[in-house]
């Protein structure tokens, strides 16, 4: 991929997180949420911020994951990223600031991601994975049209713990309504 693409929506510019964001994702981190629903190390100390920024220069640079942090007119509220991308798919993850959840921030910053995803960049399918009962990730999911394809025992690694997970997918091909599970 080699250099980092921005995306704009109505009320976000996404972009690449830069070690002035440090601080933010340090303290957005120490979300109880966000160390218990996704891969974040917990506890999560400032090392763990820079070392993030770095890494995710390097991702860009060899094209194996794209990540941007979303920024309000306040600043940074959150991250999205497709990750693992290879051979035509990738996976698609997201975390939000506490005082950014309930704006709908993250469905319209998944969506210029995704369309992002099928649109320069080709990819065939997404997935989405979360540990079962992240109901706040699952309705961005089920809102951009993703499938539910199962729980996935045992599937997640986490802090110690191996938890169960739902895996939902979105083909470049799938409409992209909103979709109801019966979690």
């Amino acid at each position: 991929m080699g250099e980092p693409v921005e995306l704009r929506t109505g009320r976000l510019r996404l972009s690449a997180p830069v070690e002035a964001d440090v601080d933010a994702i340090h303290r957005i981190c120490q979300d109880e949420l966000i160390q218990r629903y996704t891969t974040v190390p917990s506890p999560y100390r400032r090392e763990d911020a820079e070392s993030f920024v770095r890494l995710v220069a390097e991702w860009w640079e060899a094209g194996s994951e794209c990540v941007w942090a979303l920024r309000d007119a306040e600043g940074l509220v959150g991250m999205v990223g497709l990750h693992r991308i290879k051979d035509g798919a990738a996976e698609l993850g997201y975390w939000l600031a506490p005082e950014a959840r309930g704006r709908g921030y993250m469905a319209e910053a998944t969506r210029a991601v995704v369309d992002f995803a099928f649109g320069p960049m080709r990819l065939e399918r997404l997935e989405w994975h979360a540990v079962v009962g992240n109901t706040g990730s699952a309705r961005v999911a089920q809102s951009l049209g993703f499938q539910l394809e199962g729980v996935r025992r045992s599937g997640l690694a986490g802090h110690g713990a191996r938890m169960d997970g739902w895996i939902a997918g979105l083909l470049a091909t799938d409409p992209r309504i909103p979709q109801a599970w019966s979690v």
